[in-house]
């Protein structure tokens, strides 16, 4: 995983996890912890999909905050 999509997508874990409520602190932490999982688990493959890597990101935060992978996985649709 290229470093600036690492860097957006941490930014945007964290906005999203703002906006439910999460302590900034334990939010950083399994926010790292999901994007270096979801990191070992692209390498060997050129290229993903973005809908590929968002299903693989909601899978990872689902072990640390059901609610978070939620709205990330579900960000852009209309509820």
């Amino acid at each position: 995983m290229d470093e600036t999509i690492r860097k957006q997508l941490s930014k945007e874990l964290k906005i999203h996890a703002h906006a439910i409520g999460l302590p900034e602190g334990s939010a950083e932490s399994f926010i790292k912890a999901t994007i270096n999982a979801v990191q070992k688990s692209l390498k060997g493959k050129s290229t993903i999909t973005d809908s590929d890597l968002t299903r693989l990101v909601a899978k990872e935060l689902k072990k640390y905050n059901q609610d978070l992978a939620y709205v990330y996985q579900n960000h852009d649709k209309i509820i």
